[in-house]
């Protein structure tokens, strides 16, 4: 089953892993946005959208059980359904619209959104607050970039919880519980697809490990930090995700 990686393949697959989810653990969100690219510079691409999505699906399973007490589920209400229609209009446009502009907008208003966050606690600037009525399109517009290209769309919930005032805990637990429900559907369409090999499984159990420890890492620096401190987080890392969209 393994046997189609090298070591150097698997040694480099378990160190992506962990960093992806340390830096995972600590902002709630981004896994994706680390590992993608860095797997694909030793993997082909049919191998490494399957592996992440199962592994992240597997992590917001745990998470789910764990944090459910957490989850603010009015929020999570008012996403579900946006989230889940985002994936069915990503998976019937795929083909159709120009990806790489699409990108590129998503990148750019994330960078500009990260400065604004990171003027916010640097400068005091006021605060955004969103109000209920932008769960609807940045709940679509999240699931439907994220379907379209493997990742960062997420980002656009991370904005819509940051700006609706959570707690670094509620917000953990609430944005896991969204991403599961909207794995469910992206791992049935993967499945359907045929990405899940014998192969493509197994290196999903061999790499399981390594996602959990990184994720107890990233949640044990989390827990020490203050909420200021954890906003300015998500701020760096919605720059990198911007980035990272610009980049591919």
């Amino acid at each position: 089953m393994l046997d189609a990686f090298t070591v150097q393949q698997l040694l480099w697959a378990a160190l992506v892993m962990f960093g992806a989810y340390v830096v995972r653990g600590m902002s709630g969100f981004g896994a994706g946005l680390v590992a993608t690219p860095l797997l694909a510079f030793m993997f082909p691409m049919s191998t490494v959208v399957p592996v992440t999505g199962l592994v992240v699906f597997v992590l917001f399973i745990l998470l789910a059980i764990r944090d459910h007490g957490l989850v603010i589920w009015r929020e999570l209400k008012l996403l579900a359904l946006p989230t889940l229609a985002g994936v069915v209009a990503g998976m019937l446009l795929f083909t159709t619209l120009d990806n790489r502009w699409l990108m590129s907008m998503l990148g750019c208003f994330l960078i500009a959104y990260a400065a604004y966050m990171l003027l916010v606690h640097v400068l005091g600037m006021p605060q955004l607050r969103l109000s209920e009525r932008w769960a609807i399109p940045l709940g679509f517009a999240g699931a439907f970039a994220d379907t379209l290209f493997g990742g960062g769309g997420g980002t656009l919930v991370v904005i819509y919880m940051h700006g609706r005032g959570m707690g670094k805990a509620e917000f953990r637990a609430t944005v896991a519980m969204l991403w599961f429900i909207e794995m469910t559907a992206r791992i049935s369409g993967y499945a359907l697809v045929g990405y899940y090999t014998t192969s493509t499984l197994a290196l999903v159990a061999l790499m399981l490990p390594f996602m959990l420890a990184g994720t107890w890492v990233g949640e044990r620096i989390t827990n020490r930090i203050s909420q200021d401190t954890f906003s300015k987080i998500l701020a760096a890392m919605l720059m990198l995700s911007g980035a990272s969209l610009l980049a591919k």
